[in-house]
């Protein structure tokens, strides 16, 4: 078979793989990422009254409070966004991750461990880039604490954000350095974690086991990339979602707004939603892992038996 045919294949059955894992890891676990998400846009020091609906005191008071007030639907606001996202973006994940990881050799046979982080590294900065948009219009939507039927669509709040404020910085790509710092660091510990470790483990040839292995080195792929990335992920939300005085931009950069968050809160506002981002991206990181091996050999053992024609 000619290299590049090969290569096309292979790309392919990434993009497939990496769309399916993407998807199911989605819709599952969305409705913690929105409970981060609120979390961490609440201040510590906020002026909202601590009986007011919209006030969280962590996970379970979110959950319930949200279902009180905006109903079972709410759970999934801003699901569109990453939905639309997740088959392209997991395609550039792991489509570039193969190319970097070709590229950080350094002429070693084999990767190592600091090859599959570097890899990693690479992929996570290349998929924020791609992401970044779509982020914007899911942190706006998740902020929306209005009844699900009542929120406006996702169509509506893009057209609303580029008309305001257009594309740039200060708009559809706001934060984008954050989620950079963000993706790029996740992306590093994830990747570099997952496939040094599952080197070093054997595999099992009883399904059930081997299995086994594949969830318990993806979740704890998944809480150190998330334990790692946090404090980013807070100036992301803060930069991308509504300002605590409309008009004013308190939160404009990744270092400032981080600088900001610590001087005003303390060391600890930095890690806010760290639970729920843990609950989500510990069984996400093992889900989207074990999603994409199953498919891709899948649609691999497809391909081999399918002749050449």
């Amino acid at each position: 078979m000619p290299d590049f045919e090969k290569i096309l294949k292979q790309a392919a059955m990434q993009v497939g793989a990496g769309g399916s894992a993407g998807f199911v890891e989605v819709c599952i676990m969305h409705p913690l990422d929105l409970v981060k998400t609120r979390l961490q846009l609440q201040a510590t020091k906020s002026k909202i009254n601590q009986s007011d609906p919209h006030y969280y005191r962590g996970i379970v008071d979110c959950m319930t409070k949200m279902y009180r007030h905006e109903g079972m639907l709410s759970f999934w606001k801003g699901i569109l966004p990453p939905i639309l996202a997740e088959t392209p973006k997991r395609a550039v994940k792991f489509v570039t991750f193969e190319q970097y990881k070709r590229f950080f050799m350094f002429g070693s046979p084999t990767p190592t461990p600091l090859t599959f982080a570097l890899a990693g590294l690479g992929a996570g900065i290349t998929e924020a880039v791609f992401v970044n948009p779509f982020e914007v219009v899911k942190v706006t939507l998740q902020s929306n604490k209005q009844l699900a039927a009542q929120v406006p669509s996702t169509w509506t709040v893009t057209r609303e954000i580029v008309r305001e404020s257009g594309l740039g910085f200060r708009g559809l790509n706001k934060g984008l350095t954050a989620t950079i710092a963000r993706n790029g660091i996740f992306n590093m510990v994830y990747f570099g974690f997952y496939h040094s470790v599952k080197g070093y483990m054997p595999e099992y040839q009883d399904p059930l086991l081997e299995f086994g292995r594949k969830v318990i080195i993806g979740f704890t792929s998944g809480v150190l990339g998330s334990c790692v990335n946090i404090p980013f992920d807070v100036a992301k939300s803060r930069i991308q979602g509504p300002q605590p005085t409309p008009g004013v931009i308190k939160y404009s950069s990744t270092t400032g707004a981080i600088y900001l968050v610590y001087k005003e809160e303390g060391f600890r506002a930095l890690y806010k939603g760290l639970l729920p981002k843990v609950l989500r991206l510990g069984p996400g990181g093992a889900i989207m892992l074990v999603v994409y091996d199953y498919v891709y050999h899948f649609l691999e053992n497809k391909f081999e038996k399918k002749p050449n024609l």
